[in-house]
């Protein structure tokens, strides 16, 4: 055998070995790293599964599989203001106490029926109070941001995964049709068979 090799291989064993325990994260902390939010992993895992409840496994890939929720806390991350950052995370802490003391656990260890019930709940309690006006269009989620926590924090991740799976590899080239004229050039078509006066 080369020495070379052998020194090439050895290399490369030793750096796995120093890399290695870095991936695994066992203290607790993320696998994304955040400039601006701070969130453990027990919060990441909730908002994967809520990206995962939104948007399940079935015959198409689902949130997890495409990476979602990373897009997710990368654009809370980045692209919002520390207000609305401020807000989804005491939103993600009402969260978290509401599924604590409704279920006694927390909502990783749900059941996926359970999961969509307080989704679900959640969605439905954004619907205009009695007395207003009734308009055929939904309310808008921004206008709750300020009035409650946990609506700007529901909002977000729902806003942001629906946005991430429209805008995903898997979506513009598998589920979309891409047309990139407006209709096709005929060549042959006759001159005579046109409008013109």
């Amino acid at each position: 055998m080369d020495r070379r090799t052998v020194l090439k291989n050895l290399a490369l064993v030793i750096g796995g070995a120093v890399l290695l325990p870095s991936c695994l994260h066992p203290d607790g902390t993320t696998y994304i790293k955040l400039k601006h939010i701070d969130i453990d992993a027990d919060q990441e895992k909730t908002i994967a599964d809520m990206c995962e409840t939104f948007i399940p496994k079935t015959n198409t890939p689902g949130a997890k599989e495409l990476n979602l929720p990373a897009f997710v806390l990368k654009m809370i991350d980045d692209c919002y203001g520390k207000k609305d950052q401020e807000a989804f995370l005491a939103g993600m802490a009402k969260f978290t106490e509401m599924v604590k003391t409704k279920y006694n656990s927390s909502f990783s260890d749900l059941s996926v029926k359970d999961r969509e019930a307080i989704l679900t709940g959640i969605e439905n309690s954004a619907k205009p109070k009695e007395g207003a006006k009734a308009t055929a269009r939904r309310p808008r989620p921004q206008k709750h941001l300020e009035a409650d926590p946990q609506m700007a924090f529901y909002w977000a991740v729902k806003q942001q995964t629906i946005y991430a799976y429209t805008t995903s590899q898997y979506f513009m080239t598998k589920l979309v049709f891409y047309d990139m004229i407006p209709g096709r050039y005929n060549v042959h078509y006759p001159v005579s068979k046109l409008k013109l006066a």
